[in-house]
């Protein structure tokens, strides 16, 4: 585990610093994955005694099969939770603790681009539920003959944006189209954004003469859950024209704190991009983001493949991949973004 003794040694410089406490939030942070990195290398210690200790009882039990398989159950267990562990070292990201803000929109493709944005929401929300997270659906707006037009959800869990942030970006599908009368094969295009969910933003101050909010009735299925009254809340960033909004909570003051934290997150990520705009020009490097561009396709016909163009990684099974089997995706481009 080089990688994590090195983080251990950066920070437990940076704790020994005397200015460190000059900044308390920084310093909290800082302490906290020290201790996290520390207890993380202490379990991956325990559990290689462990396993030692397993072997040589192996050993000495080698003409008792019924033993011998139950320790052999027991490494192959602990050699999982340490592969875990490792795993968890690719997430080195500023924000890849929080929690996440996933937004699908629509792309090129009519309904059938409409109909493969609710495909991709569903996948992200059984990943989700596969990962034992909270996703909560802050906004929808639906398309009029089917699927969705876009959509906004907040993803509560333990490292949550650090896995979902390898999402973003365009999805292409292949398949034969349910809406077409003649069953032509249609290519569509949905755009997946993920945003950290951040508490607080040193690089922007948010003056409230700024922002411009707007209530409206939220829309829904109907029947005694939906909102009799204008709950719903749109706030407007006037002097960089970001939007955000939340219709699905039940008053207007959890509405309007949705969207802050969608705004606050835009206006992070638009800072973000400034910077390495700024970066790139004084390199001279210069890429346009088209829409074509897609990081993955999901090909349903003639042939079934899901293929991630930045990694090369492949699967035979679609229907696997958007019940919210993306691991194998996700941990691709990790190891990949990280070496």
């Amino acid at each position: 585990m080089p990688k994590k003794k090195k983080r251990i040694e950066e920070l437990e410089k940076i704790s020994n610093s005397e200015n460190l406490w000059g900044d308390q939030e920084k310093a909290q942070k800082v302490m906290q994955e020290l201790e996290g990195l520390r207890g993380e290398m202490k379990n991956l210690s325990e559990y290689e005694t462990e396993i030692d200790n397993l072997s040589e009882i192996t050993s000495l039990a080698a003409d008792d099969e019924k033993i011998k398989r139950e320790i052999e159950k027991q490494i192959e267990n602990i050699q999982k939770n340490i592969e875990n562990i490792e795993f968890e070292t690719l997430f080195q990201g500023e924000y890849d603790q929080s929690n996440a803000i996933l937004s699908i929109h629509s792309g090129t493709g009519g309904t059938d681009a409409q109909d493969w944005a609710e495909m991709l929401l569903k996948m992200y929300l059984r990943f989700a539920e596969r990962k034992k997270w909270k996703a909560k659906l802050i906004s929808e707006s639906h398309g009029q003959e089917a699927g969705i037009k876009s959509a906004t959800v907040e993803v509560i869990g333990k490292l949550a944006y650090g896995y979902l942030r390898a999402e973003a970006g365009v999805h292409r599908l292949v398949r034969l189209s349910p809406f077409n009368a003649k069953n032509l094969r249609q290519t569509s295009f949905a755009l997946v954004e993920v945003l950290p969910e951040i508490d607080k933003i040193k690089e922007v101050e948010i003056d409230p003469a700024d922002l411009r909010i707007d209530t409206f009735r939220s829309g829904g299925a109907g029947g005694q859950s939906v909102n009799k009254t204008d709950s719903a809340v749109r706030i407007t960033h006037i002097p960089s024209g970001l939007v955000a909004t939340s219709q699905n909570e039940r008053s207007q003051l959890q509405n309007k704190e949705q969207s802050m934290k969608i705004l606050k997150a835009k206006l992070h990520q638009r800072y973000l991009e400034s910077k390495e705009k700024e970066k790139k020009e004084i390199k001279g490097e210069h890429t346009e983001v088209q829409w074509g561009s897609q990081i993955r396709s999901y090909v349903l016909h003639p042939y079934k493949l899901v293929k991630d163009h930045r990694t090369k990684f492949e699967s035979k099974n679609p229907d696997e991949v958007l019940d919210g089997k993306l691991d194998d995706f996700i941990g691709s481009y990790l190891k990949k973004s990280t070496k």
